[in-house]
């Protein structure tokens, strides 16, 4: 049973079934607990929105909704893992690790999102690395028509 977890997958374009339920947990959490929140404070705010908030909600409402469709389709969502990772990194490494170094992260308003951004080593893991290298880093072989 555990070793058919490490087997390519032809469904998914030869992503290991490990790497797939990964991404499909991924893109559970991200559907369900990203979107509860995001989606109720899109439909429950009041008022006239701040227009770099209300870009940051609505960024993060569309990335959560194109979520559920990386539960039907995994390997084809990739890019929203991939944007995940990168701005989760960037912003710890912006953000947090100069305030981590000088001994200021904790008690700091970025304390928080910092514990929560650590999470993106799920990500890390899930993803299928040499299939991205495969299919976005290399150049498309040229076919001959017959």
């Amino acid at each position: 049973m555990l070793a058919r977890l490490w087997q390519r997958d032809a469904r998914h374009e030869g992503v290991m079934r490990i790497n797939i339920y990964l991404l499909r947990l991924l893109y559970a959490l991200m559907f369900f607990m990203l979107g509860q929140t995001t989606w109720t404070e899109i439909l429950t705010h009041q008022g006239q929105w701040e227009p770099n908030k209300a870009v940051a909600w609505t960024v993060w409402t569309a990335f959560a909704t194109l979520a559920g469709l990386g539960l039907l389709r995994p390997v084809k969502m990739l890019p929203i893992i991939l944007l995940e990772i990168l701005y989760k990194v960037m912003w710890l490494a912006i953000v947090a690790y100069p305030l981590w170094s000088r001994g200021e992260l904790a008690g700091s308003p970025a304390e928080s999102t910092a514990y929560a951004f650590l999470g993106v080593l799920l990500a890390i893991i899930a993803v299928p690395w040499g299939y991205i290298a495969k299919s976005y880093f290399t150049w498309p072989s040229q076919t001959k028509p017959a």
